[in-house]
């Protein structure tokens, strides 16, 4: 199909060189952190950010049997972040602040703050690498199905993953956060375009009665399910959504990045809002394909929910379907750029003694800097490649460990005033070590939900850092 790889080759090439030009328009040095960004920038890149290539395939998935569940966790989301926008966000009114962890290193001393800082680094580089294995697989079926068969042999996805990673790193290490921002906001542009196209497309091929059909029994949170196992619940979406929504917007370097960004603290609030409703959009979108194609198979069982989104793409016009995998390119692409930037913003910011020894300019430091975590995401991913367990639930394991425990320590500072570093350390491991167990509780031969792990993580660690500097208190003499 020499009309998709056109559409597809035309993205790779141009989207580098329109994101640096954007970037350089603003001037400066991109290694250094800024605050001239507009609030509709950050909030469209902090969707593209928590999307990746897995929500673009996997939500209509879920959505062909389970409806519009992903829209109710979105409401979850919406609670969530009000409460980060309110409480959190004013935490980093600080200009110079490059870190979210700096915060912690003002309260608790440098030493919390590279404990949180490398157990953000070694999560991240875990739960990416695992995305991106994840995400090259429907990339690879799409591209070989429809115009290069050699490309889902083990030596074209490794090529495949050179390729995006290259591309990538050109805009993340020239632009710096400017141009990743302004990548990612196309991007988003790039794969809601492309929903919302799909969406035309099944409205025009079916016929009216089918219609009404597929939308009859549309809901938002699944019933008759146990609360604790099921993320889709009302309960675990709403309640368990906003809790998992404070530490992944309100405490990770990833998020906090982008809020840095603004040009002021109404401008980070209405951003961070705004992806609430933004991501909502985008989850509604992506669940009405999910919907429609299951009124078009008259809803028969899926063998491969993760394929279903994929062998709609292939039955789509040439330029059609250039365009989605150009936009499921683009959501691997955006997430993999964001994690570059906030780990080389996380080393710059909480590791700045250290790195200071090296007597290297910033501009160099965090090119390089850049350059590793894009070689250890690449080592990481090809390792991923030989595992033969769950990429999705393995990924979501990892980053609870990480929110969960951060979360419970960014509590403990916003709670208790006097609390010691020692009382911070404590609460921390007493998270890790809590969730580990979590993990390996079944209720009904069934895991505890992704969404429950993280407030439980993160309510644990802050009765154990308060319990601490309770006792701390009771015993001074």
């Amino acid at each position: 199909m020499p009309i998709a790889f056109a559409v597809i080759l035309a993205y790779l090439l141009l989207l580098p060189l329109v994101s640096i030009a954007l970037s350089r328009r603003q001037g400066g040095d991109p290694a250094a952190p800024h605050h001239d960004l507009p609030a509709w920038a950050i909030c469209l890149s902090i969707v593209a950010t928590e999307t990746s290539t897995l929500t673009v395939v996997s939500v209509p998935g879920v959505a062909y049997g389970q409806s519009f569940v992903f829209v109710g966790l979105a409401c979850g989301y919406l609670l969530g972040r009000v409460i980060v926008a309110a409480a959190f966000l004013p935490l980093f009114r600080d200009r110079s602040i490059v870190s979210a962890y700096e915060i912690l290193g003002r309260r608790f001393g440098s030493g919390v703050q590279r404990i949180v800082s490398a157990t953000f680094l070694i999560s991240r580089l875990l739960a990416e690498a695992v995305r991106l294995f994840a995400g090259l697989l429907p990339i690879t079926a799409l591209c070989a199905a429809s115009f290069l068969p050699d490309i889902a042999s083990p030596e074209g996805r490794l090529l495949l993953l050179a390729i995006l990673m290259a591309l990538t790193l050109s805009y993340t290490v020239i632009g710096g956060l400017r141009a990743v921002i302004w990548s990612d906001s196309i991007q988003l542009v790039l794969y809601l375009t492309g929903a919302f196209a799909c969406i035309a497309t099944l409205l025009h091929r079916l016929p009216p009665a089918t219609l009404h059909t597929a939308f009859a029994h549309a809901h938002l949170f699944s019933s008759g399910k146990p609360a604790f196992t099921d993320p889709f619940t009302f309960a675990a979406a709403v309640i368990g959504g906003a809790l998992l929504t404070l530490a992944s917007h309100g405490t990770d370097q990833l998020m906090i990045q982008r809020c840095l960004a603004a040009r002021s603290l109404r401008g980070a609030q209405a951003a961070m809002i705004g992806s609430a409703l933004l991501v909502g959009v985008l989850f509604a979108s992506l669940s009405a394909i999910g919907v429609l194609l299951a009124a078009r198979d008259h809803e028969a069982p899926l063998a491969a929910p993760d394929r279903l989104f994929p062998d709609f793409i292939l039955t789509l016009p040439p330029a059609l379907s250039g365009l989605l995998v150009a936009g499921i390119l683009a959501a691997t692409m955006g997430s993999l750029s964001s994690a570059l930037n906030a780990m080389t913003g996380a080393v710059m910011g909480d590791f700045a003694p250290i790195l200071a020894r090296s007597r290297l300019s910033p501009r160099v430091l965090s090119r390089i800097v850049t350059g590793f975590w894009a070689c250890a995401l690449t080592g990481a991913t090809l390792a991923f490649s030989g595992s033969n367990r769950s990429a999705v639930l393995f990924a979501f394991s990892i980053t609870a460990y990480s929110y969960g425990a951060v979360l419970g320590v960014f509590l403990l500072a916003m709670t208790r005033p006097q609390a010691t570093s020692r009382a911070a350390r404590l609460g921390f491991w007493c998270a890790i070590l809590l969730l580990a167990c979590l993990s390996m509780v079944r209720l009904g031969g069934r895991p505890i939900a992704f969404s429950w792990l993280v407030p439980a993580g993160a309510l644990g660690g802050l009765a154990a850092g308060a319990l601490t500097d309770f006792r701390r208190k009771r015993l001074r003499p």
